[in-house]
């Protein structure tokens, strides 16, 4: 469609100062160009023009929300203002900026060629000037909820006889007049309330076929002109076809032949861009893409219900999912893909690093999830497996390093770490949080990036680990994009769209604060595409959850539907049963979502009551010590805070003492799911709620309404694994056999509290990545997985400089230091300790209480208050009995379990008066165990005395 304007006439009166041409000496030309707010921009073969001063040299930019600029304000820096956009554009009929106009005047400009400059006297390459009138009412309410942080602007009335659909295709500038008729201020515009306003749409997007067409479909309402470019093959030639697309309503689409389906397309959008300051002709994806060419750069069009995409019986795999009765008997186990099979030597080399990897049967890695499987392990959570930036999908172009030479290096040497990152960005190693498109399956992990073989990989993939009993949670990474821009290459959204999909701040500028290039849910279509794209995963690829990145950067509302439309799927209609999928994720409150900055967000207070699970930070710091960004030597529960003390500053004896018996209720609330009511004795002998146990920054540490919006885990992919940071916590002086307990300890606290338990992959085979705290470019060297347990991978060599070099004096001791390392005999202890953990928590469902009400009622912690025993947690779990008034009956064998944690470097004797006269034994998968310390665990029944060996958790039940 060719972009014709009938801008209708303002009804205001001309400006008040002369429009006519200035003389070339005092016009500022505008060669525009805005230095890029992104950290990964891409090189370009369109040269970017610049902004310049009348010398020649680019103007500098200034980052400012001041209110106005004074009467004196040189030409220039009001061009330079033209960079920015600090006005909104809310509704249709509101403009929302923040400047006192007084007795001047506002003028709204367009111009369809992006030709808009200051002058002396005005602003020259207008199509269009329209005054605006200031609104003394303010901005309403409904456009305050949207745009909270902007609740003070002042609100400019826009008649309602213009065209704004016309308008928006153009560049646009706002500006204010003193009352002699000169400029004092201008800015462009953000334009997402309006375009929601006017454009929110509801039907098809990307591709769609039947039996005798394609058509294609993109929601680009500012764009000026959309042509689709067919090509027959991924990579090179020229278009089979140039499609001119027409437009309805904001919505481009065409109608081609389905000879079409099996081609490949790309989007040519004529748009005007912010970050430019000009029409632009951007190549991009669809960003409803189903699949792409192995370098990215078309997408695929395939039919993803075409049964020669699918594997043998794949529409009956919604039958096949194992059973979960209740969102409590969820365990997850989180993975990443490259890692599960790169270094295994049972997987065929073109296999490894791959989905095709986990359809292997008897592979070292596979039989390891089947014994975790068997133990009673729910959840396989894998990181991000769309199409992600970091990674070329062609194998051929990887580099890599000589592993015989690494493994020849010195266990503290700095020469691995080098090797290793001197490739880093060349290799095939990623954790994947750098999305290009959320709907395709990253081609790198498949045998053959182009065509449909990432597809029925994928697929293949979550059909063989369904068949093993395990449900497949992927890793979604809405919160932001890995480029912007209208040149960057791995730029979707804001090539097709400029400035709706990303978040900006209040100058116009896009932000950064969960690495780069935020996107805003806020936003209807934004809203929708993550929507869609949920329900596409569920629907084409059948998994069974998600775990959001950084989820509090989403707005609540976005969540709750996305858990709705999940919940709402059905067999019947849709081939799954969406009641069964779970949704939790990180729900941190920070940066400029912070305390409702952007509206109600996603955190873990604002999530309560959803049913939407949260990471719980609370009990991995108590139990660890510190925080991942406080001092690595900062002890907590488990690494010997108080009772084995490190040499770090932790105040007095008696500071330390306190220390732990904080960090003691903060894990006891935890054990509780992190309940908001959930009421206990804390460490002064108060009967508290879960709210008022408070963190060390003052915030409650409970935030849940159920046990299910409780994720509790110790370790992650962020961060050390477990057994490097209880090995960098813990004195130097203990012995390595310590330090494996200690893991096991700490590993027994999530399995056996209530809410969901989270662990990381290897976590269960003392998992090593050399101490590194940040892995994500790593390579398959520092986050090496051994299903053979050989080895954990300690000791490969000094972890990466860019993250951990400020750590290395600390580091450096312990990895050379050989007693450091695990032998295979403690990894298959490990390995049977973490079994026998699932097969406890699973032989009785009070571990896995399904109500708030059942916890308060069922769970009791006793050695609490000023008297308690250091570094010791004693939690009981009451049954009832059929037919008996009281607790209803849940356990058909048990009537009674008690849990003791000991993390003292000794044996701990405790004596519970409301625990006397019971018959407790040591639970019959402790007594059978190889763990001939916990065998020694006793109680005596008369006394009600409980006698736990060190570093040691030990359960007793009371048989029916």
């Amino acid at each position: 469609m060719s972009l014709s304007f009938s801008l209708r006439s303002s009804p205001t009166q001309p400006f008040p100062f002369p429009t006519t041409s200035s003389s070339k000496s005092n016009r500022h030309f505008l060669l525009p160009h805005r230095t890029s707010t992104t950290s990964t921009c891409a090189s370009s073969p369109i040269r970017r023009r610049l902004l310049l001063k009348p010398n020649g040299t680019p103007l500098s930019l200034r980052c400012s929300s001041s209110m106005s600029v004074d009467n004196s304000t040189p030409t220039s820096q009001l061009q330079d203002s033209l960079l920015f956009s600090r006005a909104y554009w809310v509704s249709k009929s509101i403009i929302a900026w923040n400047v006192d106009v007084g007795d001047g005047s506002c003028f709204l400009f367009a111009s369809k060629t992006a030709a808009l400059s200051i002058v002396d006297d005005g602003v020259e390459g207008k199509d269009m000037q329209i005054k605006l009138e200031e609104d003394s009412c303010g901005l309403p309410e409904n456009v305050i909820r949207k745009f909270p942080h902007i609740q003070d602007y002042r609100a400019f009335k826009v008649p309602s006889t213009l065209d704004a659909k016309t308008l928006l295709k153009c560049q646009l500038a706002v500006a204010t007049f003193n009352s002699d008729g000169k400029c004092i201020n201008v800015t462009g515009l953000q334009l997402p309330g309006v375009l929601d306003d006017l454009f929110s749409y509801n039907g098809p997007l990307g591709a769609l076929y039947s039996e005798d067409s394609v058509s294609v479909y993109l929601w680009a309402p500012t764009a000026q002109a959309v042509c689709a470019c067919i090509y027959r093959d991924p990579v090179g030639g020229n278009p089979l076809e140039i499609v001119q697309l027409e437009e309805v309503n904001g919505v481009w689409s065409t109608k081609g032949p389905k000879r079409w389906e099996g081609c490949y397309y790309v989007y040519e959008v004529s748009v005007y861009h912010p970050s430019t300051l000009q029409i632009d002709k951007c190549h991009v994806n669809d960003p409803y893409a189903r699949g792409l060419s192995s370098d990215g750069r078309r997408t695929f069009l395939v039919n993803l219900d075409s049964d020669t995409l699918k594997p043998e019986d794949w529409d009956d795999l919604a039958n096949e999912k194992p059973d979960i009765p209740s969102f409590s008997d969820i365990s997850i186990y989180e993975l990443h893909i490259r890692d599960f099979s790169a270094y295994d030597y049972t997987v065929h080399p073109e296999f490894r690093g791959g989905y095709l990897a986990f359809t292997l049967q008897d592979s070292s890695g596979v039989l390891h999830l089947k014994k975790l499987s068997n133990a009673g392990l729910t959840h396989v959570h894998l990181l991000p497996t769309f199409q992600f930036a970091g990674v070329d999908d062609e194998k051929e172009n990887w580099k890599c390093v000589d592993t015989n030479m690494l493994d020849k290096l010195p266990p503290d040497s700095v020469q691995q770490q080098a090797l290793i990152t001197a490739i880093q960005d060349n290799d095939g190693y990623n954790w994947g949080y750098n999305p290009v498109l959320w709907g395709v399956p990253k081609g790198s992990y498949a045998s053959n990036p182009n065509g449909p073989y990432r597809i029925i990989e994928f697929r293949k993939m979550i059909q063989a680990l369904n068949r093993i009993g395990l449900r497949i949670v992927l890793d979604v990474v809405y919160n932001h994009v890995h480029g912007s821009g209208p040149f960057d290459e791995n730029s979707v959204l804001d090539k097709i769209v400029p400035g709706y999909y990303l978040r900006k701040n209040t100058d116009g500028l896009i932000e950064n604060s969960t690495c780069v290039n935020n996107t805003a849910s806020e936003h209807v279509m934004v809203e929708r595409l993550i929507l869609d794209d949920l329900l596409h995963w569920v629907v084409h690829y059948k998994v069974d959850g998600f775990r959001f990145d950084l989820m509090g950067h989403i707005m609540k509302s976005t969540m709750v539907k996305a858990k709705d439309a999940l919940h709402s799927l059905t067999k019947e209609r849709d081939g799954i049963d969406g009641s069964s999928i779970y949704i939790y994720g990180e729900g941190w409150d920070f940066g400029e979502v912070a305390k409702n900055g952007r509206g109600v967000n996603a955190s873990q207070f604002n999530l309560s009551g959803t049913q939407i699970g949260s990471f719980n930070d609370r009990i991995r710091d108590a139990m660890l010590g510190g925080s991942p960004f406080g001092h690595p030597l900062q002890q907590g529960f488990v690494t010997g805070l108080f009772l084995q003390p490190n040499g770090h500053d932790h105040g007095t004896e008696a500071n330390a003492e306190c220390m732990l018996a904080v960090a003691k209720d903060h894990i006891q609330v935890g054990m509780a799911a992190n309940l908001r009511d959930f009421v206990l004795t804390n460490f002064e002998g108060k009967e508290v709620k879960g709210s008022e146990v408070l963190t060390y920054g003052g915030a409650p540490v409970a935030y849940a309404l159920s046990p299910t919006e409780t994720v509790n885990y110790v370790s992650a992919h962020d961060n050390e694994t477990l057994f490097d940071i209880v090995s960098l916590k813990t004195p130097m002086e203990i012995s390595v056999d310590k330090r494996c307990r200690i893991n096991y300890l700490a590993t027994s606290v999530i399995a056996l509290s209530q809410g969901i338990p989270f662990f990381h992959s290897g976590d269960e085979m003392l998992r090593s990545k050399s101490l590194d705290r940040d892995s994500y470019n790593s390579g398959d060297w520092f986050n090496r997985l051994d299903f053979t347990y050989n080895s954990n991978n300690w000791g490969v060599g000094l972890p990466p400089k860019e993250k951990n070099e400020k750590n290395w004096p600390l580091i450096k001791p312990r990895l050379a230091d050989p007693s450091f390392k695990p032998q295979k005999s403690h990894i298959l202890a490990a390995v049977d300790n973490f079994l026998n953990l699932l097969h406890i928590r699973y032989s009785s469902p009070l571990f896995r209480l399904k109500t708030a009400n059942a916890i308060q009622e069922r769970v009791r912690f006793h050695n609490t208050g000023p008297s308690w025993i250091p570094g010791t947690i004693v939690m009981s779990i009451e049954d009832g009995y059929e037919g008996v008034p009281g607790l209803s009956q849940l356990d058909p064998i048990y009537s009674y379990i008690a849990v003791i944690v000991n993390a003292s470097p000794t044996e701990v004797s405790f004596a519970c008066p409301a625990l006397r006269a019971r018959t407790l034994k040591l639970h019959p998968i402790q007594v059978m165990s190889t763990d001939e310390l916990v065998k020694s665990s006793t109680y005596e029944g008369s006394s009600g005395c409980f006698t736990v060996p060190p570093r040691t958790t030990s359960v007793f039940v009371e048989p029916r």
